[in-house]
């Protein structure tokens, strides 16, 4: 696949506080790649480096196999924090100057309202806007030139569940058309919902990354405690039944590969030698999985 961002061995700190750590990642054409994590993860300086606002103490990373310049530059569309529109200017004449600053022809900018389904209000002031509105602008300001690639942080935050189901319905049309998005969120519905692959950050670590269906996926755990959970934890990694392992307190949570039992998983520790005091089958829900992620 062809690579449209390479990350290599990212860090940055603020001062004394190390915002993201050693981060190395890929997204490949037409992937909509979500950026997962809780508040002061670190998804917003890494996207703020890789556009190149912020410069990266250690690591690099490559845009379209080459380091970022005003020709790459023009390939990306961003939306780092909410554009200062004029408030008493209409959608039409605000959207001018973004095509200006880009160099790019004003017939691009009734597309870019038409995607966000703004055109009808294109002769109205931005101060009449809704929140949910506005925050399609915004996206419309992003897609102002037709960039292959959309970078969007947070482009849900703060809307009602009208305006996020618009601003979702935008980035699946945009990801139709085979156009690259990078998506920083902290909502894991939202993720779930449009992303194909996902990097779960916390405190500035990548802790997992790869398909949403794979990583996110909303299988039983099963709780088993035993006698030396070091050990059991080993063995059970090895298992070609077991698809993942994690600790959760003073318990093991295990996921099966499909087809397999807890009654086989319980004789399968019995035969290594180890005896299970505990042994507890739960659905997994997606919010479950990522709360056990991010612990």
């Amino acid at each position: 696949m062809e690579k449209v961002l390479e990350v290599n061995q990212l860090s940055k700190s603020y001062g004394n506080i190390l915002a993201i750590k050693n981060l190395s990642f890929t997204v490949n054409r037409g992937e909509v790649y979500g950026l997962l994590g809780p508040n002061g993860s670190g998804k917003t300086t890494t996207l703020a480096v890789i556009l190149d606002i912020l410069k990266a103490n250690i690591g690099n990373y490559r845009w379209f196999d080459q380091p970022m310049d005003k020709f790459t530059r023009r390939r990306i569309g961003s939306l780092l924090e909410t554009p200062n529109f004029y408030p008493y200017l209409s959608l039409w004449d605000n959207l001018k100057i973004v095509a200006k600053i880009k160099d790019v022809p004003e017939d691009d900018i009734n597309d870019a309202l038409g995607v966000t389904n703004l055109l009808k209000r294109k002769y109205s002031a931005y101060n009449t806007l809704s929140l949910g509105m506005k925050q399609r602008l915004a996206i419309a300001s992003v897609l102002v030139g037709n960039p292959e690639v959309l970078v969007l942080d947070e482009p849900t935050n703060g809307l009602d569940p009208e305006g996020f189901a618009e601003v979702r319905n935008i980035i699946q049309s945009q990801a139709n058309e085979g156009k690259t998005i990078i998506l920083a969120s902290h909502i894991l519905d939202e993720v779930e919902k449009v992303c194909s692959h996902v990097a779960i950050l916390k405190a500035g670590d990548l802790i997992a990354h790869g398909r949403v269906g794979e990583l996110l996926a909303t299988d039983d755990m099963v709780y088993i405690q035993s006698d030396n959970l070091d050990k059991l934890e080993q063995m059970l990694k090895q298992a070609d039944f077991v698809k993942r392992v994690l600790k959760a307190d003073k318990d093991l949570a295990v996921i099966l590969e499909q087809g397999n039992s807890v009654a086989g998983l319980n004789k399968y520790c019995f035969e290594k030698g180890f005896i299970l005091s505990k042994i507890l089958l739960k659905k997994q829900s997606l919010e479950d999985q990522f709360l056990q992620l991010v612990k």
